[in-house]
């Protein structure tokens, strides 16, 4: 090698690096597995961008962010927490985008005999602990709460709830059989399906949609925007509908 291209090769090299960078996305713990299957195709797509995930209940994410955490991409389990974010100007109301949606379930222990017919039987004596997320920082403990006081049972059913910090903890808590039933989405049920079962699917109140948006204070925020728009690709929404996510409406 000429010694007069070593400058040109390092120049190559320190570009190389420079446009190499970690993308961080905050999302929702029920996105785990599916976002853990699209980061390869993301990152291939993208050379040199390296994807960073942190998963947990999306109002936990939400605190964490609005507290300084260097997040550049926040996919949130519901409406509720994405409009906070916009209204403390961590997000844009016109980069967010509704990116998939989910139903919820509930299930019971796989060893159950007696699966509750309907919500109205969670108030017999066979169902002492209840697994719901915390309706106040995790969605599906939200929308659980929605359909249990639209049935009138919020208050029979309260005394009862096992609380959880996120989806995960609720599916786990039932897949142990530590509680006689728990409310997930439905794309969690199926990761264990020979601990739980589904004995109903609920309606909710309101749909289960996950909305995506760049962070207004990302460093990377052309690349944040790619990631969410990339998400509605057919490639990002056939893995998605691989984990049983359907399509946003």
């Amino acid at each position: 090698m000429k010694l007069s291209t070593l400058p040109a090769l390092a120049l190559l090299i320190g570009l190389g690096a420079a446009q190499a960078a970690e993308l961080t996305v905050s999302a929702a713990a029920s996105l785990n597995n599916a976002f853990q299957e699209l980061a390869p195709a993301f990152e291939a797509a993208h050379p040199g961008t390296k994807l960073q995930y942190n998963f947990a209940a999306s109002g936990a994410l939400l605190q964490q962010i609005a507290k300084g955490a260097p997040v550049d991409v926040f996919v949130s389990a519901d409406q509720a927490t994405m409009d906070q974010a916009q209204a403390q100007g961590l997000v844009k109301r016109e980069q967010r985008r509704n990116v998939m949606s989910n139903s919820l379930v509930l299930i019971v222990p796989a060893a159950s005999t007696q699966p509750p017919r309907s919500l109205g039987d969670l108030a017999q004596p066979a169902y002492q602990r209840v697994a719901i997320g915390l309706p106040a920082s995790v969605p599906v403990g939200r929308y659980t709460q929605q359909v249990l006081q639209a049935a009138g049972l919020w208050t029979a059913i309260e005394p009862r709830m096992i609380g959880a910090n996120n989806v995960r903890q609720a599916l786990d808590y039932v897949a142990r059989g530590e509680v006689d039933a728990g409310f997930v989405y439905a794309t969690d049920a199926a990761l264990v399906p020979g601990k739980v079962k589904v004995a109903l699917t609920v309606p909710t109140t309101e749909p289960i949609l996950y909305p995506a948006a760049p962070m207004a204070g990302s460093a990377q925020p052309e690349l944040a925007q790619r990631f969410v728009q990339w998400l509605l690709s057919p490639p990002a929404q056939a893995v998605l509908a691989r984990h049983g996510f359907g399509q946003p409406r």
